[in-house]
């Protein structure tokens, strides 16, 4: 039997907002996830990633920011009414949805600090699968357009959403390709 870090690692799965419940997330078990993030890796301690919080009514706000946006920046033969009330929808249907950024700090290259900000995110989602709560990365084009909203500075960047809930979904098995089909031994 695997280790539990192992465990947590194969089991963990994104959880839609479909199968999340009503159930509150505790500030607790927020801030225990955001503590995990904080473990990430990070080349020269730059710690380049930031987090905002939306619960209650800045679900609501963020949900309606969303559907703006939908709104202005969709070409008018693209739009879709369905859609741009879906987008609001989706924040409000989560319990918690945490707008993930990267703080470029102009110390290392870009990917750097984006790969140090997805570890912390990938730390945050085996921490919430690790208290029975099931989230996901959202990342649809309209972050792109979240800064004024998010009041990021300028070499700020929002990379996504983690929508974060409880939920009533059953454990699923991975859909992976084998990882002999991904390396090449070179001894």
């Amino acid at each position: 039997m695997a280790n539990e870090v192992i465990k947590a690692i194969q089991t963990r799965r994104a959880v839609f907002q479909a199968s999340f419940t009503q159930e509150e997330v505790s500030k607790e078990d927020i801030l225990t996830i955001l503590e995990a993030a904080n473990a990430a890796p990070t080349h020269k301690r730059t710690q380049p990633w930031r987090f905002v919080i939306y619960r209650q009514e800045g679900l609501q706000r963020l949900g309606a920011e969303l559907s703006r946006i939908y709104k202005t920046v969709t070409p008018a033969e693209k739009y879709l009414e369905k859609t741009e009330l879906s987008m609001g929808e989706k924040a409000t249907l989560s319990n918690v949805a945490i707008a993930l950024v990267v703080n470029y700090t102009g110390e290392l290259p870009e990917w750097e600090e984006l790969a140090a900000t997805s570890c912390a995110i990938e730390n945050m989602w085996l921490a919430a699968h690790s208290l029975g709560l099931g989230g996901y990365w959202a990342s649809p084009g309209l972050i792109n357009h979240l800064g004024g909203f998010l009041n990021l500075e300028e070499n700020q960047k929002c990379i996504g959403l983690f929508y974060l809930g409880h939920h009533q979904s059953e454990v699923r098995e991975p859909v992976r390709t084998p990882i002999a089909d991904k390396i090449r031994w070179e001894e």
